[in-house]
């Protein structure tokens, strides 16, 4: 014994003399447990080869013996795997050992990193060192006092000379289901062997870096080549980073980084390995996806959101469509897109509708049990917010090869996207360190994250095995926040990807359910998608005057604003309303109960529409008219808006007069010659008429004075226009 330690001392004082011939004398073997190869597993090993490391792995498909570590004390089952290994080495002095966890660990340098560390140690055996006194909280007292440092034993990782620590893991009988932990603080506790195998604590993280109760204690540094941990509280340089404990989620969002996973200047490298590039197969060889839309509670623009998920560019062969829909305000909407579906060449469709009942937890877990029926090779789960704006979506996910991996979207102007970075206590949102450079797009790539939802891909190998497989049910949570904590509790990853753009989120909270055409009222909610839905894309280029050369009559201009579509629905607002007053003087709307100048006509208020269009009126007419009347700075304040109806028996034109208004705005809302015929205005200074009104195109004319004007004879039909005094 005294000839093991003596030579094992002599070596040690070599080292810091000579550390390059003792790193070329020396042999590092490390060892680690692992039953299973878990995604933490092969990211354990992926780092080490990052690295030029190699491991013994110990425990391959056998089964574990040493209880429910993650919650309970056990693991005695690694020390007894680890007596058989080091039998072999129990006399060799040149033979460094070093034992790490793994599914939870990420080794950061390679073997000169770690023996210089080791060596200025000056000990026979490190072990890792943390702020927790565990399992034995009670044996606190007795450990040796430590002035500035992490004071009590962590048996994730140690590391010494082998004829020493084979000593320490003999040193007695231990069971499989006994605590690892508590066998080696018991050793490091007794003053006398932990002298006489040279045992000391890695108190400043020198070595090893346990992350529980360690958060604020470690930095990610940035380098050209490599991002690594720092100690900021005691300076130093980490190798291998241990996520014991409940830092396993803090972990997971440092890996991202760690072991070359993204760099600085490289950006993301983990990204481009095992990736399998679908545009290497035909078309014919794609795998097999069941793609699950669900539709789970009232969704503005769900129509466009439907016609995304059918425009995949996916060949439909390969695909399995499952709809799930228990929102009574969509029944219709996702009954007739779903009905053109079932001839749109899908391998095969299954409906469940509101009528079925089913909610939505037994809707999902039914979509899993339906691919591995249908022989899945993938299971793509799309919620009614999500807006598949990239057609290749599906594509570019399966391609990247990860067991779940979802897109990142946000929602237009906030931070709420289809992902967690991190979680508080309670398991509920927390912000991590990067996670607003990810949702704008400053850093791009794969992220392991604790939570995702609206839209992912999961692959068959994590959906055929029930030890795996995701379960939508988790005591009372939601179903995505089930399923996500599920998986945490299996050990699977879960990624999300923002290598390309995807597409977006709506945002539902606002969306009224009361009226005939609720997405009318989704200016502000959801600006895009009411923008590309109801507004003119030839607005966009009337807004350069270049563009903007039609002015029929004097100061009086025309230009695009509105779809067909807004003005259809808007009519069809109006006439589901009813309110239309009578087109005499006497009108009990107005603050004196007289109109001067009647109509037949519909108030926006009426229709609860005000201030929705009141917004439209700022945001796209006072842009235009500003430019055609320069100089004027419009407030574009208007109190009487309103739509008017002209029929050839009801009120088919009217009689000459000046609006209250410094410039008036008047859109036609339904089409010349086809609606109605006839009908116009005619402004009678200038002896000019406008005729065959353009649909959802604004007349814009100033008001006042100089445009006395008359509205002429509808001769057939009903013509509709929208009006609005402006700035009176």
């Amino acid at each position: 014994m005294f000839l093991s330690v003596l030579t094992a001392s002599l070596a040690v004082i070599g080292c810091l003399v000579t550390q390059t011939t003792c790193t070329e004398d020396r042999d590092l073997l490390i060892v680690t447990v692992a039953t299973n190869e878990t995604d933490g597993f092969k990211r354990f090993i992926r780092s080490l080869n990052i690295n030029g490391l190699q491991v013994k792995v110990l425990g391959l498909g056998l089964a574990w013996e040493g209880g429910d570590v993650k919650n309970v004390a056990g693991g005695g089952h690694k020390v007894n795997l680890l007596k058989e290994e080091l039998r072999k080495y129990k006399d060799d002095a040149k033979k460094i050992i070093m034992f790490s966890d793994s599914y939870d660990v990420i080794f950061t340098g390679g073997k000169d990193a770690i023996f210089e560390r080791f060596d200025k140690l000056n000990a026979q055996v490190v072990f890792a060192a943390e702020d927790y006194c565990w399992p034995n909280k009670n044996l606190a007292s007795q450990y040796p006092r430590v002035p500035f440092g992490y004071k009590y034993l962590n048996s994730g990782g140690f590391i010494g000379y082998a004829p020493d620590v084979y000593k320490i893991v003999t040193a007695h009988e231990i069971k499989n289901e006994d605590d690892d932990q508590l066998y080696y603080t018991e050793i490091f506790l007794d003053e006398k062997l932990r002298k006489l195998y040279g045992m000391k604590l890695d108190t400043q993280a020198k070595i090893f870096q346990n992350l529980n109760g360690q958060y604020g204690d470690v930095s990610l540094k940035f380098d050209e080549d490599d991002t690594v941990i720092v100690n900021t509280v005691y300076q130093s340089s980490p190798v291998v980073i241990h996520g014991n404990g409940p830092s396993k989620i803090l972990l997971n969002s440092l890996g991202n980084y760690l072991a070359k996973s993204w760099v600085y200047g490289h950006d993301c490298l983990a990204c481009k390995e095992n990736t399998k590039d679908l545009k290497d197969l035909e078309r014919s060889e794609y795998p097999v996806v069941l793609v699950a839309v669900f539709v789970e509670k009232p969704m503005p623009f769900l129509e466009e959101m439907l016609e995304k998920v059918a425009n995949l560019d996916y060949p439909k062969d390969r695909i399995d469509l499952f709809v799930h829909n228990q929102e009574k305000l969509h029944v219709q909407l996702v009954d007739e897109w779903m009905s053109r579906q079932k001839s749109a060449g899908y391998r095969s469709t299954k409906f469940i509708s509101e009528a079925d009942n089913i909610k939505e937890w037994h809707a999902r877990n039914l979509a899993v049990e339906h691919c591995l029926k249908k022989d899945c090779d993938a299971y793509f789960s799309v919620d009614g917010d999500i807006h598949l704006d990239n057609p290749e979506t599906l594509t570019h996910l399966l391609s990247q090869n990860r067991p779940i991996l979802g897109a990142v979207m946000v929602r237009a102007g906030q931070a709420w996207s289809t992902f967690w970075g991190a979680l508080n206590e309670d398991g509920f949102y927390a912000r991590s360190i990067d996670y607003m450079d990810i949702v704008n797009n400053n850093r791009r790539g794969i992220w392991n994250v604790p939570y995702l939802t609206g839209v992912y891909v999961i692959q068959r190998s994590v959906l055929v095995s029930p030890e795996t497989r995701p379960n939508y049910i988790y005591k009372l949570l939601d179903a995505d926040m089930a399923m996500a904590a599920n998986m945490r509790e299996k050990g699977i990853f879960m990624y999300v990807s923002n290598l390309e753009d995807y597409g977006h989120l709506v945002e539902p909270n606002y969306f009224p359910t009361k009226y005939l055409h609720n997405d009318m009222w989704q200016m502000k909610a959801n600006k895009e998608d009411w923008e590309s839905r109801y507004i003119s894309p030839l607005y966009w280029n009337a807004l350069d005057l270049t563009s903007l050369n039609e002015m029929p009559c004097p100061d009086v201009y025309w230009f695009p604003i509105f779809t067909p579509r807004f003005c259809k629905e808007l009519v069809e607002l109006a006439n589901d309303n009813g309110g239309w007053s009578d087109g005499s003087n006497n009108d009990p709307r107005l603050a004196g109960g007289y109109e001067n100048v009647p109509t037949v006509d519909i108030h926006m208020n009426q229709m609860e529409f005000e201030q929705e269009w009141l917004w439209i009126l700022r945001h796209y007419v006072k842009p235009l008219a500003e430019k055609v009347y320069l100089g004027y700075d419009s407030a574009a304040r208007s109190i009487m808006n309103f739509i008017v109806r002209y029929r050839p028996k009801e009120q088919s034109l009217l009689r000459p007069h000046h609006d209250s208004s410094t410039y008036t705005l008047n859109v036609g809302l339904n089409r010349p010659h086809i609606d109605y015929e006839g009908g116009g205005a005619r402004f009678i200074r200038y002896n000019c008429s406008v005729v065959n009104t353009r649909v959802g195109w604004g007349l814009l004319h100033p008001g006042r004075l100089t445009h006395y004007h008359e509205g002429l004879r509808t001769t057939r039909g009903t013509r509709y226009i929208m009006v609005s005094f402006i700035d009176p």
